[in-house]
């Protein structure tokens, strides 16, 4: 989606690389690209390894569990953080879908923030 969203075009490819599955669209869709040029002013890529950790720190000073997916917000939020200091910042977490193997697979390859 965000390469067709930058393109102005739809995009589609074979296969993604990512764990998050909410977010491994391999075929944009006219709508919900309409959507997101009129809608949006920037987009931020995340790393899996960010999103990991993004589901870890939640879990730990939080006790929510998100997704990798759910987790993506908070990555880039922080990863932006020095550009949101002193800023009232909202998150939309969303996606419980994590299963047991992602979640030690998550505890065992990251630290939280």
């Amino acid at each position: 989606v965000y390469e067709s969203w930058k393109r102005g075009d739809l995009v589609s490819f074979d296969s993604v690389d990512t764990q998050a599955e909410g977010l491994a669209t391999r075929q944009a869709y006219s709508l919900a690209t309409l959507i997101l040029r009129h809608c949006l002013d920037d987009f931020r890529l995340v790393s899996d390894q960010d999103m990991r950790r993004a589901i870890l720190t939640l879990l730990e000073t939080t006790h929510v569990v998100a997704e990798d997916a759910g987790a993506a917000a908070l990555a880039a939020a922080y990863a932006m953080r020095d550009q949101l200091a002193g800023q009232k910042v909202a998150v939309m977490l969303s996606g419980g879908n994590l299963t047991r193997d992602a979640l030690a697979s998550a505890i065992a390859m990251e630290q939280p923030w």
